[in-house]
């Protein structure tokens, strides 16, 4: 009997041990969310209590570093351990993000993310929400950049992101492309036609009437375009998809995070009885903003407030499943953003539609702290301290490595993977931050290095351009809604700014050879990292984000219905009864 007992006992501590090396794992990606808008990290005006008791329960970090300050290359960079100039994922001109469900680019398919290493562990495997990383190679149905090819067993979301063009009466992010290419030939087009018509008037030049015909036509043509752009641009990009199919074509705002929490807990229940990854990944609070009935008009901070706070009960929706489910002792829960707020967000009645990156420069779309610190919690009982704070340099590209040690599945060998386990640092068995250097990418440009030496309590920042903040005096590019990343749009810096953020976080003071005596010696060590990391980006990857894979490309669209329909159609199930708060 005695000898039952032990092996009971035996096989009861090989199952718990088992069962803390493979944990669940719930990933809560929030879009454009800025460090200081979580009272966990600072804020008292904006209601966050889910995010809170998430941040009580876990480690907070707070030098949380998005690999690009931009949603496709962070997300990618996320998804893969890697720098997404290694994917191909990082952008040689101002279009740095996919903007069309009809384009050629995206993660390529030979790219290894976590969602695949976990898959191939047992683990069962979904994204619920916001994709922008591609759909389609070379034609309509081969789905090459597609979730469900790249290690999730389902999904249900957004293929692209969600935009202003996709909710009525919210304006558009193409107002700079269609005054360039609309708004200024018209000008021109007007012009030539008023100065022709007045020297023919004057008998000064015959102008036959064909030319006017042609410069009318010309005219007539811009006007259709931009009208058949602004009509069909919502319902082309914008929809819903469950797997590989079309379920609601253009997608509707109504009680659209209850659904798609419905969705994340749904899987959660499911999944009770096996090892599970789900990636919520959410539409929040990147515009157009949006919340339902039970949070609209609730906060002291307008439509911006309103939809973080019901993203925050989404997150506490999500945590309350995992309670009930008595699962939330064996799952990791991580919380983030993939990148800071965006500052420049404003809305057509003048609206500040963008959140608060706390203490810190600068937002989405450019290196300053404020673009790339956000927040970073991780719970996990019992094995993570409640309560940690951890001050040390961090990555979104580690949960990759993080992910793969706690499945039991060694990392790829045929690739550089730049991410870290975080484990030890989470479980406080290490102080110092395992990225001695961390590079900072604007787009495809190397914009600034992080050094965080290991004898010291510094660290370091080296910038080599920094964008030009438009009006002056602002903290962001406003004139073109989003700082851009080479060219006249940028300071170069020769030397580069140089910055110790442990006591300058704001970035206000750059050192110089007079106030810092170790300057020369931070940037020779910063020069030589730069080469050396220079040499494992050879070879270079395939360009994703090249123009003739950003283009629109019609074989590539996808319409539930008939183009004759306008590709219109709704396979949804009634939303939820509003009320759930």
């Amino acid at each position: 009997m005695r000898r039952v007992l032990l092996c009971l006992l035996w096989l009861l501590r090989a199952a718990r041990g088992q069962a803390a090396a493979r944990p669940n794992i719930v990933l809560l990606m929030a879009d454009d969310l800025g460090i200081g808008d979580p009272g966990c990290y600072g804020n008292t005006t904006l209601r966050t209590p889910n995010i809170d008791r998430l941040a009580a329960g876990g480690v907070k970090l707070t030098q949380h570093l998005a690999a690009s300050p931009l949603c496709t290359p962070s997300r990618a960079a996320f998804l893969t351990g890697r720098y997404p100039i290694r994917s191909g994922m990082a952008s040689r001109s101002r279009v740095g993000v996919f903007l069309f469900t009809a384009s050629s680019g995206g993660l390529p398919p030979s790219e290894i993310t976590f969602a695949t290493l976990l898959r191939d562990q047992g683990y069962r495997t979904a994204l619920v929400g916001k994709w922008h990383l591609g759909m389609h190679c070379a034609h309509a149905d081969d789905f090459c950049h597609h979730p469900l090819s790249h290690g999730f067993e389902h999904f249900y979301g957004l293929p692209l992101t969600n935009l202003r063009d996709c909710k009525p009466g919210a304006g558009s992010v193409f107002g700079t492309g269609v005054r360039l290419l609309v708004f200024l030939p018209l000008q021109l087009l007007a012009v030539a036609l008023v100065t022709l018509a007045a020297l023919r008037r004057l008998g000064l030049l015959r102008v036959p009437p064909l030319a006017f015909g042609l410069l009318l036509a010309a005219a007539v043509a811009l006007l259709a375009l931009l009208v058949a752009f602004l009509h069909t641009y919502r319902p082309l990009n914008c929809f819903l998809m469950r797997g590989r199919h079309v379920t609601q074509q253009p997608l509707s705002y109504e009680l659209l995070t209850q659904r798609l929490t419905a969705e994340a807990t749904r899987f959660l229940r499911q999944s009770a009885g096996s090892p599970f990854l789900l990636l919520v990944s959410y539409l929040q609070v990147h515009t157009a903003l949006f919340s339902g009935p039970d949070f609209a008009g609730r906060s002291r901070h307008g439509a911006y407030g309103d939809a973080a706070e019901e993203m925050d009960w989404s997150v506490g929706q999500i945590l309350d499943t995992l309670d009930e489910l008595g699962l939330a002792n064996n799952t990791l829960v991580y919380f983030t953003s993939d990148q800071g707020a965006h500052v420049e967000e404003v809305s057509l009645k003048g609206e500040v539609h963008g959140g608060s990156n706390g203490i810190y420069k600068g937002g989405k779309g450019n290196n300053w702290e404020g673009g790339i610190r956000v927040p970073g919690i991780v719970r996990w009982p019992g094995v993570l301290p409640a309560g940690l704070e951890v001050d040390e340099p961090t990555s979104n590209m580690d949960i990759f490595p993080t992910l793969a040690g706690l499945a039991g599945t060694p990392l790829p060998d045929d690739r550089v993977i730049d991410g870290r386990d975080l484990m030890p640092l989470l479980q406080g068995t290490r102080a110092v931050s395992e990225h001695e250097f961390l590079f900072h990418y604007c787009n495809f440009y190397l914009n600034a290095v992080r050094w965080r030496p290991r004898n010291s309590s510094s660290v370091w920042k080296a910038l080599f351009f920094t964008p030009k903040f438009s009006p002056e005096g602002a903290n962001g590019c406003f004139p073109s809604h989003v700082c851009f990343c080479h060219g006249p749009f940028v300071t170069q810096h020769h030397p580069p700014l140089l910055f110790d953020l442990s006591r300058d976080p704001r970035e206000r003071t750059p050192l110089t050879p007079a106030t810092e005596p170790q300057y020369p010696r931070v940037l020779a060590a910063v020069r030589r990292a730069v080469e050396r990391h220079a040499q494992t980006l050879r070879p270079r990857a395939p360009d994703q984000m090249a123009a003739g894979h950003l283009v629109w490309k019609p074989w590539l669209q996808m319409c539930c219905s008939t183009w004759s329909q306008g590709c219109h159609c709704d396979r949804e199930p009634p939303p939820p009864s509003p009320g759930t708060h």
